[in-house]
């Protein structure tokens, strides 16, 4: 059998191409109207809910689909062909579903809870670690969110930032700083009266992802819902492996695939009268176009096959992360300069907001945010030149 796009290699990866495909065709009908409003686009995450989608990384025992890393690219990257927000809002779960299942690094019977509720009742999960005082919590900072220990459990309070997704989860994982103690937990979060979602979320770029603040007000959790004390400095099960946030390459590529798709077409449709033909037989569009293919095609195959190569080869995941990292630089870099020329393609056109181009613009300048940040996965590289480990 032969598959429409070379990356699609047999009927599994098919038929997952498939679900997304059906699905981004009514995420980008919708796309427009959530980007103008901010709003959150309850309906596509319950369209994925239908659909199985929000289970296709669950482990197969637990009733889930077990998709590789290669496949989760596959579906992302189609999701973000019909809404970036969508894409990379549901990749934080999808992704961190693969995470859970291959480090095990909840306790097991909390894990498979929580997959037993994300099969049958379709819920999600996101990590809320970053603050308006530490940033990202890539780099290190300690959070100002405190967790005091009870009798019986844990009481957390504080502010988490960028907290995508936070409209629609019941679930959620934070970090925060043990009181009178140099160690940071993580916890499981069950919502109650006791969190709150204060609508800060009002971008120029990816407005649909529901990233708001999330406060913690005296939230209670159980000892159950601890996951993991770290020590800083010392290794923790979550700073490991970070094969699943392939997702954030895969959505934007994603767009710059759906920019692509769109200038292609009005190239071949476009004819002002001061030509015998569509632009798309003229020299500069073509060579434009040209310069869309040999970017797209790079970038697509890198991130293809660094999936690839984490799913095949376990015992090598710890040395890919130079090439994790790599693939997200390559697919943001490269999506910034296929959708700037797409609307080069286009022309003045493509600012109109009755195009989807100028969201698309807009949308993968956000990549540049999401982790690692260029100048992280530089320094990795140059560390790994100048210094490499014997």
């Amino acid at each position: 059998m032969k598959y429409k796009d070379y990356f699609i290699r047999n009927e599994r990866e098919q038929k997952f191409a498939e679900m997304a495909d059906k699905l981004a065709v009514n995420f980008a009908k919708r796309a427009y109207e959530h980007d103008v409003e901010g709003s959150f686009p309850f309906e596509n995450f319950e369209d994925m809910k239908v659909a199985g989608y929000l289970k296709t990384t669950v482990p197969k025992e637990y009733g889930g689909d077990g998709a590789s890393l290669y496949e989760m690219v596959l579906m992302q990257e189609r999701i973000a062909k019909g809404d970036g927000s969508t894409a990379l809002g549901v990749g934080w779960h999808v992704g961190m579903m693969l995470s859970l299942r291959e480090s095990r690094e909840w306790p097991e019977e909390l894990f498979k809870d929580f997959c037993k509720k994300v099969v049958e009742e379709g819920e999600m999960i996101n990590s809320f670690a970053s603050e308006r005082a530490t940033g990202s919590p890539a780099r290190g900072g300690r959070p100002q969110t405190t967790a005091e220990k009870t009798t019986d459990g844990w009481v957390i309070t504080g502010r988490k930032t960028f907290s995508t997704l936070s409209p629609i989860l019941n679930y959620f994982t934070v970090s925060a700083g043990i009181n009178d103690e140099n160690k940071i937990g993580r916890f499981l979060v069950q919502k109650s009266d006791n969190v709150k979602v204060e609508e800060t979320w009002n971008t120029m770029s990816m407005r649909a992802t529901g990233s708001h603040d999330v406060i913690l007000d005296n939230v209670f959790v159980p000892d159950s819902a601890l996951i993991e004390i770290e020590v800083p400095g010392g290794k923790t099960h979550h700073q490991g492996d970070s094969g699943w946030m392939l997702h954030i390459p895969a959505c934007y590529i994603g767009i710059a695939h759906a920019a692509r798709d769109f200038a292609v077409q009005y190239a071949l449709n476009y004819r002002p009268n001061s030509l015998p033909g569509p632009i798309a037989e003229v020299d500069h569009i073509q060579q434009k176009i040209g310069k869309i293919e040999a970017e797209l095609k790079t970038a697509r195959m890198f991130l293809y096959s660094v999936a690839d190569r984490w799913d095949k080869n376990p015992d090598e995941r710890p040395q890919l992360k130079s090439e994790l990292g790599l693939a997200k630089y390559v697919a943001t870099n490269s999506a910034l300069s296929i959708v700037d020329q797409a609307m080069r393609i286009v022309g003045g056109a493509s600012l109109s907001r009755k195009l989807p181009l100028e969201r698309m613009y807009r949308d993968v300048r956000a990549g540049l945010h999401n982790p690692p940040a260029d100048d992280v996965v530089l320094k990795g590289l140059a560390m790994a030149a100048l210094w490499p480990k014997n």
